[in-house]
């Protein structure tokens, strides 16, 4: 079967996969920029804010923070194992990502389902507000890059779209630096 002629083409000398998830990405940095330049503006605002962020569960995000993490390194050997043409390993290490995410999901689940029955919810505060508009918004990136990986992966297991990896892993390790940023200004900063 022969590759589509718009997976290598392009005028700036970037295959053009590439291009489109760098473009994806930038539109995406405006969105989280712009949040995460606004919770820096409220914070410094209100000193009240200090006291909420201190009932987040510091040790939950840490956790996800090492989930996503590692998570990284498993889609970062995909893409090793997918240039080697070894589409089994590359396989393999695309579903140990999958479950990276959904680790951080279930983990994510447990911290806000301690926290609403707390009393702390969307409407509690604005700084609750923010705090699951933020980590809302990034949970529904993390599930939309688990399920393209899993539709990727099975092109993978029949030896098609290998380059769909490194594309995949651009937009993976986005998710995860913008959980860096999130991670201490949520639950560190305090």
């Amino acid at each position: 079967m022969q590759t589509p002629v718009a997976t290598g083409r392009s005028v700036t000398g970037i295959p053009t996969g590439r291009l489109a998830v760098w473009w994806v990405i930038g539109s995406e940095i405006v969105i989280f920029g712009g949040l995460l330049m606004y919770y820096i503006m409220l914070r410094n605002k209100y000193d009240y804010w200090a006291e909420s962020s201190a009932h987040t569960a510091t040790m939950a995000g840490a956790l996800n923070t090492f989930i996503l993490l590692t998570s990284s390194l498993f889609i970062v050997l995909a893409h090793y194992y997918a240039e080697k043409k070894d589409h089994l390993k590359s396989f393999k290490y695309i579903w140990m990502t999958i479950a990276g995410g959904l680790g951080f999901l279930v983990v994510k689940s447990i911290e806000w389902t301690n926290e609403i029955m707390s009393g702390y919810t969307i409407t509690s505060e604005l700084f609750w507000s923010f705090y699951y508009t933020a980590a809302g918004i990034h949970a529904v990136h993390v599930i939309a890059g688990m399920v393209i990986m899993g539709i990727i992966s099975f092109d993978v297991l029949q030896k098609k779209n290998m380059h769909r990896v490194e594309l995949i892993g651009i937009y993976w390790h986005f998710v995860d630096i913008v959980w860096i940023f999130l991670f201490p200004l949520l639950y560190i900063a305090k």
